[in-house]
C-alpha cells in the first residue's frame, strides 16, 4: 500500500529512493508533485529554462519495471535538475548564450547518464549566466533567476538556477558545475549544501567546450550532506575519455565509500582542523557573516574538536580570483571571433572578459600556469599539518538582482569579485571543498561555512562535513519551499 509523500521541505533523495524501491512511494506521484511546484513557482523564479514534463513522467513509468526486473537503483525516483552547461539528450543546450539558442544536446552528459542509470528522474534544465562565467545568474537568452528566500535577490552564480530549484522544492538535488565557486557560493546564498570534488573525481568526458576546463568540476547540490554522499557514490568513477579523470584512490575502491564516510569513522585520530576568517589574504567579510561563521566554529570547538587559527602560506599578492586571466583567455579563444562579428549577442560582462582575454599574451598565460602550480604546492604543504580548513563560503548575504555585485564588503570598497574571494583558490589547488549552511545574517538570509580538505580527501571531507552538520543542527527552509501550490497534483498517494 503506497504511503502519503512527506512535505516537500522534508524530501531527501535517499529517503525517496528507499520509499520508491520498497513500493511505499509512487515515482509518478513524486514527479507530478514536482511538476505542480514548477508550474506554480518557476514563473517568478526562472530557475528552470526547460521543463520536460512528458519525459519525466515517462521515466517514472518505466522505473517500476526496472525495479521489478531486479535492477539496483540507489536513486530510484529521485527528481533532479541539470545546469544548462551540461547536456540532456534531446533537450535544449544553450549555456545561457544567444550563440546556442537553437542547439539541442545530442546525448546526455556523463553525470546525467549515470544518475538516470541509478534511477533518478531528470525534470529539466536550470539557468546559468552566459558560459557559466559570472557570479550572478542572468543572461540575454533566458533572463534573470531569482532567490527563493527573497525574489528581489540573486541566488548567486553560476549555478544559480540549480540552487533556486532545490531551495524552492523543485527537486531535492541538482547537478551544477564549479570552476571558481559556482556551486558552493550559490548554495551558501540559499541555505543548501554545495560540493566541489577533487578535480576529475567526477568525469565529464563529453559536452560543451569549457573556457575553464582544467579548473572546472561537476558540482553537486542538495539539502544535506548525506544526499551529496548518495550522489557521489554513483558519480565518482574513472572514465578514460576525460583527460582530467583518474583512477579512484584506494580508500574509495569499496562499496559506497561516501555513504560509508557519513555513517562510519574515516579518521583513526582526532581531526586536525584549521580556521581562517580571511584565508590570510585580508579578504573582507561583512560583520554579520563573520559572526555567523565564528559562532559555527565555536560550536565545533565546543565538542572537543581542536580548531587552530591557521591558513596556507600564500605567495605575496594573492587576492580574489588571481588567475582570472585563464578564464578570460579561454573565453577569447572559444568566442573571440563570434564577439568581433556580433558583439550585441553577448552579455556585456562576458564581452569585457573576452576583450581582456584577447589582450593576454602567451607569457601571461604561462605565468598563470606557474602561479597555479605554486598554489597547488602551498595547499598540499598546508594539509601536511591539517586535515581540514574552515573559512566563510561567501563574505556577504545575497544581494539584489539589479545593480551588480556588492560595492562594499565589511565596510571596505569591494571589487566586482570581492563577493567570490573565498572559493576560487581551492579550484586552482585541485582540492575538494564543500559549503554547509551555518546560520543567517542580519537580514535573516543564509550564510555558509566552507570546509576544505586535501586532494583525494573527498570521502574524509564528506564524513567530517556530516559531523559538522550534526553539530550545528542548522536547517534553513526558504519561504517558498514551505509554500504549497494552489492546486497540488498527486501529493496524496492512493
Amino acid at each position: 500500500m503506497n504511503r502519503q509523500l512527506p512535505p516537500v521541505s522534508d524530501w531527501r533523495a535517499r529517503h525517496l529512493a528507499l520509499g520508491v524501491t520498497h513500493g511505499d512511494y509512487s515515482p509518478q506521484d513524486i514527479v507530478q508533485t514536482v511538476i505542480a511546484r514548477v508550474r506554480a513557482f518557476n514563473p517568478v523564479l526562472n530557475a528552470l529554462v526547460d521543463i520536460d514534463e512528458a519525459g519525466a513522467l515517462d521515466q517514472a513509468t518505466a522505473l517500476r519495471s526496472r525495479l521489478d526486473a531486479g535492477e539496483h537503483l540507489p536513486m530510484a525516483g529521485v527528481p533532479f535538475t541539470v545546469k544548462d552547461n551540461l547536456w540532456v539528450d534531446g533537450r535544449p543546450a544553450t549555456q545561457g548564450s544567444l550563440l546556442f539558442r537553437d542547439q539541442v544536446a545530442p546525448r546526455d552528459s556523463w553525470p546525467v547518464e549515470r544518475l538516470r542509470q541509478a534511477g533518478a528522474i531528470c525534470i529539466g534544465i536550470t539557468n546559468t549566466p552566459e558560459f557559466a562565467c559570472k557570479g550572478m545568474t542572468d543572461n540575454l537568452l533566458h533572463g534573470v533567476t531569482r532567490n527563493p528566500w527573497d525574489t528581489r535577490l540573486t541566488p548567486g552564480g553560476s549555478s544559480g538556477g540549480a540552487v533556486a530549484a532545490v531551495a524552492a522544492g523543485l527537486g531535492p538535488v541538482a547537478l551544477g558545475t564549479d570552476a571558481g565557486g559556482s556551486t558552493r557560493r550559490p548554495a551558501a546564498h540559499t541555505g543548501l549544501v554545495g560540493f566541489k570534488c577533487t578535480l576529475g573525481l567526477i568525469p565529464n568526458p563529453w559536452g560543451f567546450e569549457d573556457p575553464s576546463h582544467d579548473l572546472s568540476s561537476v558540482g553537486l547540490i542538495a539539502r544535506d550532506v548525506e544526499d551529496i554522499a548518495l550522489m557521489l557514490d554513483t558519480l565518482a568513477q574513472y572514465h578514460p575519455g576525460d583527460p582530467l579523470s583518474h583512477p579512484l584512490p584506494r580508500s574509495m575502491q569499496v562499496a559506497d565509500p561516501f555513504m560509508g564516510a557519513v555513517t562510519g569513522v574515516r579518521l583513526s585520530r582526532a581531526p586536525r582542523v584549521a580556521f581562517s576568517p580571511d584565508l590570510g589574504c585580508g579578504f573582507a567579510v561583512d560583520d554579520d557573516v563573520a559572526r555567523a561563521v565564528q559562532d559555527a566554529v565555536d560550536a565545533i570547538a565546543a565538542t572537543g574538536i581542536e580548531v587552530e587559527s591557521a591558513q596556507p602560506r600564500w605567495s605575496p599578492g594573492t587576492f580574489e580570483y588571481p588567475l582570472v586571466a585563464v578564464q578570460q583567455a579561454g573565453l577569447a579563444a572559444l568566442y573571440g571571433d563570434a564577439w568581433r562579428a556580433a558583439p550585441d549577442r553577448f552579455d556585456p560582462d562576458i564581452a569585457a572578459q573576452i576583450e581582456a582575454g584577447l589582450s593576454r599574451s602567451g607569457a601571461d598565460i604561462a605565468r598563470m600556469a606557474m602561479r597555479r602550480n605554486e598554489m597547488r604546492v602551498t595547499v598540499q604543504r598546508f594539509f601536511e599539518q591539517f586535515d581540514f580548513l574552515l573559512c566563510p563560503t561567501v563574505p556577504v548575504e545575497a544581494w539584489p538582482c539589479e545593480g551588480g555585485a556588492p560595492r562594499s564588503i565589511g565596510g571596505r570598497p569591494a571589487s566586482a569579485r570581492g563577493h567570490a574571494a573565498f572559493t576560487p583558490l581551492f579550484n586552482y589547488a585541485d582540492v575538494p571543498a564543500i559549503s554547509v549552511p551555518c546560520g543567517v545574517g542580519r537580514n535573516g538570509l543564509p550564510v555558509g561555512l566552507q570546509i576544505i580538505a586535501p586532494r583525494y580527501g573527498d570521502a574524509e571531507l564528506i564524513g567530517f562535513a556530516a559531523q559538522v552538520q550534526s553539530i550545528l543542527g542548522v536547517r534553513l527552509d526558504s519561504p517558498m519551499i514551505l509554500s504549497q501550490p494552489a492546486a497540488t497534483i498527486g501529493a496524496t498517494l492512493e
